[in-house]
């Protein structure tokens, strides 16, 4: 029997790049799409699926409340596996549960896991509902507040950044490099998911896996190959950010290129 999975995110484009990726996994049938938590509701009492997708950022009822709605209403619940931006510590708090959690842009080889793991907790017929109880609980008490400053070292200084003077962040070497139109120096957070949390997620994008760009310091957008494309800054240096295959289709429609 194919597990049947409910997607509901409230980005068109995140919904169809997770469909677009599930094609690749014939034991997986999508069955319902959604784009918000009184959606979900709706669709997870309608098709009772095995694996629902669920954004844990949506406006009004977010993933963790459309999660609640459906244990007051009694609704059995699927195995889940929440998608979005989230720190590093959420993903840790996933990664000792029976649920998962997955880092938008996605990536192949990680949901290749996630599956491998539904499956495994299928076969066994464990419960779900204490861990995802736990997982929230976790979660909950470690959203990241939205910085004010940030710290960068450079030079043998330290300086304190306002989100918005950041042009963008890579990571070089495994430590976090932050430019700016002045300096460029290392930060002092461990990943850049950490950091991304920490940021406006509408001024911030995910370029690349490595890069974390600010959408107000792009100066250009340069064609590359492949369909491709890399995003040109307004720092000093007029930095070049590669764009991924995956977050090439999210630029053309942010764009409208």
């Amino acid at each position: 029997m194919p597990i049947s999975a409910i997607i509901v995110d409230d980005e068109k484009l995140a919904r169809e790049e997770l469909c677009f990726l599930l094609h690749e996994f014939p034991e997986v049938e999508v069955v319902a799409v959604g784009q918000n938590g009184l959606e979900a509701v709706k669709l997870v009492r309608q098709h009772q699926p095995d694996l629902l997708f669920l954004d844990a950022q949506m406006p009004g009822l977010d993933g963790f409340a459309t999660v609640r709605m459906l244990e007051s209403k009694n609704v059995p619940l699927p195995y889940l596996v929440f998608a979005t931006a989230y720190d590093q510590y959420a993903l840790q708090a996933f990664e000792v549960s029976a649920v998962d959690f997955l880092l938008k842009p996605f990536d192949q080889p990680r949901l290749a896991k996630t599956i491998d793991r539904v499956k495994r907790h299928l076969q066994s017929g464990e419960s779900v509902v204490g861990k995802i109880d736990r997982v929230i609980q976790m979660l909950d008490g470690r959203k990241a507040p939205a910085a004010t400053k940030i710290l960068v070292k450079a030079n043998g200084r330290q300086f304190l950044l306002d989100p918005q003077e950041i042009v963008f962040a890579k990571v070089e070497d495994g430590v976090i490099l932050i430019a700016t139109r002045q300096i460029e120096g290392h930060a002092t957070y461990r990943t850049i998911e950490e950091l991304q949390a920490t940021l406006d997620a509408g001024t911030f994008w995910r370029a690349h896996r490595s890069y974390l760009v600010n959408l107000n310091h792009v100066k250009e957008v340069v064609p590359w190959f492949n369909s491709s494309y890399q995003l040109r800054m307004d720092d000093k240096k007029q930095s070049e950010v590669p764009v991924s295959r995956t977050q090439s289709r999210h630029l053309r429609e942010l764009y409208k290129l």
